[in-house]
């Protein structure tokens, strides 16, 4: 693989069981549904993945787009939410032309910004900010740390596990992802990192003023939230 985008487009085991996999999107939806605003409200959830509970957060709002870099998700994603009419399913680069402008009043990116460069970030950040209304809120979330080692997010994944009960598919999860195609791209292409600083910055840079939000997104409390508006 040549990609993270080919990546998320193929069969991995990022997750450790279909339990584990349940239990994580049921608890970024959870999460993701607390911050919309009222009923009338339109979100995307852009990198959404497979977004089983979307429609947890499709209840809580009018509208809801799900943003995904991956065709093959997308086709999951539109056949899974097929009856349901407040649910958009659209690729990132119709992102400009399918959500009208100054129309959002959420937009979330849960485990987004480590698979892009700098630079698409900030592109993408230009986005969000013409789509969101006056007021409307950026929650960039599971931001990764320069300093965040491998042994903080196996002991997240662990505790989560065993709140869960998938402890014992947690602990063979870690041994196969050591020799996993995931291991062996985040070798070869990395991540993208941001100190709490840097992504203070790059948000100012972007035009939003931003503030750290406590907890994180989903279930590793080491990982960086930001709450960002447009600064006008």
């Amino acid at each position: 693989m040549t990609s993270w985008r080919e990546y998320w487009d193929s069969d991995n085991p990022i997750y450790v069981s279909q339990r584990h996999k349940l239990l994580h999107y049921r608890l970024i939806a959870r999460d993701i549904a607390a911050f919309v605003p009222s009923a009338e409200a339109h979100v995307l959830d852009h990198g959404c993945g497979e977004a089983l509970s979307a429609d947890l957060v499709a209840r809580a709002s009018s509208r809801l787009y799900l943003c995904d870099a991956s065709p093959t998700t997308r086709a999951r994603l539109a056949t899974r939410f097929v009856n349901e009419p407040k649910i958009h399913v659209i690729p990132p680069e119709t992102l400009d032309i399918a959500i009208p402008d100054a129309s959002l009043d959420l937009v979330v990116a849960n485990s987004l910004a480590q698979y892009l460069t700098r630079d698409e970030l900030r592109a993408t950040m230009a986005v969000w900010r013409a789509k969101l209304k006056d007021g409307g809120i950026v929650i960039l979330a599971d931001i990764i740390p320069p300093d965040l080692g491998p042994v903080t997010d196996a002991r997240a994944l662990l505790s989560f596990a065993f709140s869960g009960g998938f402890l014992a598919a947690a602990v063979a999860g870690l041994v196969r992802t050591a020799f996993s195609d995931y291991r062996q791209l985040r070798s070869k292409l990395g991540l993208t990192t941001y100190s709490a600083s840097d992504m203070d910055r790059v948000l100012h840079e972007a035009d939003f003023v931003a503030v750290r939000q406590l907890p994180n997104l989903g279930h590793n409390p080491a990982r960086l939230c930001f709450v960002a508006q447009r600064r006008d």
